[in-house]
């Protein structure tokens, strides 16, 4: 088939096609290599919950997103929107790495030393052509029928060996027809990858740069897939890990202490500020009791729904003295990073607020000191941490009002801005308690509401950490309930 034919495809009809597959744009970095030779190519599965790892081929990870048979894969998908498959590498220094890195120099070797010859030997070539034929079947959609045929008419592997045989192969022409068409049907992100394939020279390395960008366009399908199938997956494992707690508590009758005195504490605190609220109030509540059943049920119905959303905001000034609900056990690690990022968020705006008092008001000023901030302690996890980090804050904070800006305060006013600031490692700081009650009031008020819920004061320049922290919290919490929430009901109607 003479090179020009090439032309003859339709490129506006095949994007126009290929836009079916819409592939998310954010992406995890592939391995460098050039695909695994010995099947197909391998994604890892990140660890859920202290488990390790999986690695699953593409077909596995399609079979595993269909079926909901593991109740903590499905709980990982279904909360954590960052959730992603990764490129499989072996360990560093492993065995599998070292014999994948010899097969791989070697398999190279063997496609240049056949390349070199004269005349040139394309056994390898046209195998690795096949190969590449193949990989179109998986990063192109079925519904892509004419690109996907037109695929096979061209890189039909008889043909091409024929062409070789009289010596009229241009070999050329048909890496630059699959460059055409990864170009066509990559993610929009892969664009400027592919298009730099376009000007490797050596044959080798660009067979190696196509199988590497292959390797990287199926990773990106299977993390497609992944989303695509998110909503579904969350409704299915819903239901799904409802039937197996019921099972487990037809076989369970001994309760789950920790879960009750978690509600049980909260409850108590509930009544305790209740029991704070006016006289009128109170007898509201009777008047609606003596209303009839339905009425009242409906009270302590909402009256139950607080005391278990309240609970949940608890879990974030978690107390190690507590001992932590089964019932979230599947997410306490999770929480501990909701905790860990809450300190983080609640020390960078106390810190700005208190250096506020010392620097002009100038928004583009104040944006800079909070990502520096957020720089600062981006490693910051525990109590612990901040106590050993609040110094270099202060010192941070030092600099940018005397360098920075040619601040000069007096003695007794720089100690009083460098008490504030240390003082924000400490729980009874007054700017670090505020600061702490706006975050959990916010949090409180989104998990209550669908519309947007105003940024309190002092958090205006962290508006999109606070809400993406406030979304990962509420889709922990709602997905909890979803599931528990009815036991929930009734350990609380039994006190």
């Amino acid at each position: 088939m003479p090179a020009d034919a090439f032309s003859s495809m339709d490129s506006a009809e095949t994007r126009n096609e290929s836009q079916e597959q819409s592939i998310p744009t954010e992406r995890l970095r592939t391995e460098s290599e050039s695909s695994d030779k010995s099947g197909s190519a391998r994604f890892v599965l990140p660890g859920t919950s202290g488990s390790p790892p999986k690695v699953l081929t593409l077909d596995e990870v399609q079979d595993a997103i269909k079926n909901i048979k593991d109740m903590t894969l499905a709980h990982e998908i279904a909360i954590n929107n960052e959730f992603k498959l990764q490129p499989y590498e072996p360990p560093e220094n492993s065995l599998e790495k070292m014999v994948k890195d010899t097969m791989h120099k070697a398999y190279w070797e063997i496609l240049r030393e056949e390349l070199n010859r004269t005349p040139p030997c394309y056994d390898h070539a046209i195998r690795l052509l096949g190969e590449i034929k193949e990989d179109f079947q998986t990063v192109i959609t079925k519904n892509n029928a004419k690109a996907l045929a037109r695929i096979n008419e061209i890189l039909d592997e008889a043909l091409i060996r024929q062409q070789a045989e009289q010596g009229v192969l241009d070999f050329k022409a048909y890496t630059r027809f699959i460059i055409h068409i990864m170009e066509i049907s990559c993610a929009p992100i892969r664009d400027e990858q592919v298009h730099k394939l376009r000007d490797i020279e050596d044959t080798v390395e660009l067979f190696r740069g196509i199988f590497e960008t292959m390797s990287v366009m199926k990773l990106d399908l299977a993390n497609c897939l992944l989303d695509a199938a998110r909503n579904d997956v969350v409704t299915h494992s819903i239901v799904y890990e409802k039937e197996k707690f019921k099972k487990f508590l037809d076989l369970y009758k001994d309760g789950f202490p920790a879960t009750e005195k978690w509600l049980k504490r909260n409850k108590l605190s509930s009544e305790s500020t209740a029991a704070t609220v006016t006289p009128s109030a109170s007898s509201s509540t009777e008047n609606n009791s003596m209303a009839g059943p339905s009425n009242a049920q409906q009270a302590q119905q909402r009256n139950s729904k607080d005391v278990i959303f309240n609970a949940y905001l608890e879990l974030l000034d978690w107390s190690p003295e507590n001992d932590f609900p089964e019932m979230l056990d599947m997410d306490r690690e999770r929480i501990k990073t909701l905790q860990a990022r809450a300190l983080r968020l609640c020390t960078c705006a106390a810190t700005l607020a208190v250096a506020s008092t010392a620097i002009p008001s100038i928004n583009d000023l104040k944006k800079t000191l909070a990502n520096e901030l957020t720089i600062l302690l981006e490693n910051c996890n525990t109590a612990a941490d901040l106590d050993n980090m609040i110094e270099n804050i202060w010192l941070h904070i030092k600099t940018v009002i005397n360098d920075r800006l040619k601040i000069k305060f007096d003695e007794s006013a720089e100690s009083t801005i460098k008490t504030q600031i240390l003082q924000i490692s400490k729980l009874e700081s007054p700017v670090r308690n505020l600061i702490w009650k706006r975050l959990l009031t916010y949090v409180k008020l989104d998990l209550r509401t669908n519309n947007q819920t105003p940024i309190p004061p002092g958090f205006l320049e962290y508006a999109e950490e606070i809400e993406n922290f406030a979304n990962a919290f509420k889709r922990i919490s709602f997905y909890n309930y979803a599931v528990y929430g009815e036991y929930y009901h009734e350990i609380l109607n039994k006190f």
